[in-house]
């Protein structure tokens, strides 16, 4: 039979040992920083489209996920398995729209930064030979775009599997999984509406002058 003293050795040394998973700090994400000013995109995305999406969509994103990842460790330490469940739709919508935002804000870039620019290399050979031409990946792409049915992105991404170009749409915030994301359009309503009203087309033929395409092939090479 323990003693009192070797009783509280163990259990300390337990908790110890469960501590990392029931009692660690999470760092919360934030809001990433453009890199570059909310007015510099146009006459292609407004200046005020862009402090709208940034400062209260991205961020609304940002607030919830942190929220709702914080019950979540709550959930796990009451060991409340209904709860922990309960949570994975608003991880799932909020974490989501936060990965696909960064990577967006990253696939844009000003004119005079190269923006609407694709340099020859690997990534416009790869396109070409996907897609036969630029201009026929272009119409592809905003076909697909156009196609998705309410909220969404559209996406050209990499199998890495079958070594090719694939396009791809997500609906709502759903990140992109079964490929390595290389370019994210949102095709949400918010991402253009103030400007081109229900006309989604009009900014999809707009926001190529914009696409940021050496960031786009740094992620291409870097899957490869």
């Amino acid at each position: 039979m323990l003693s009192t003293a070797a009783r509280t050795i163990k259990t300390n040394t337990l908790k110890r040992a469960v501590s990392p998973l029931t009692t660690s700090i999470r760092t919360k994400v934030t809001l990433p920083s453009l890199p570059y000013a909310y007015n510099a995109l146009e006459p292609y995305i407004s200046e005020e489209i862009m402090t709208l999406h940034h400062t209260k969509h991205h961020q609304t994103y940002v607030n919830a996920f942190n929220q709702a990842e914080e019950k979540l460790q709550n959930a796990f330490q009451a060991n409340d398995l209904t709860q922990q469940l309960a949570l994975q739709n608003a991880l799932k919508f909020n974490g989501g729209g936060h990965i696909n935002h960064s990577l967006f804000w990253k696939n844009l870039a000003p004119k005079e930064q190269g923006g609407g620019k694709l340099p020859k290399g690997a990534l416009s050979s790869a396109i070409e030979k996907e897609f036969g031409s630029f201009d026929n990946f272009i119409k592809e792409f905003n076909a697909a775009a156009a196609g998705v049915q309410g909220s969404g992105w559209a996406w050209l991404g990499y199998n890495k599997a079958a070594n090719r170009l694939e396009l791809a749409t997500t609906p709502n915030q759903d990140p992109l999984l079964h490929l390595v994301p290389l370019l994210g359009i949102d095709v949400w309503e918010h991402a253009y509406y103030l400007q081109y009203k229900n006309v989604r087309p009009d900014y999809l033929k707009a926001v190529w002058e914009v696409v940021n395409w050496e960031t786009v092939a740094e992620r291409f090479a870097k899957a490869k």
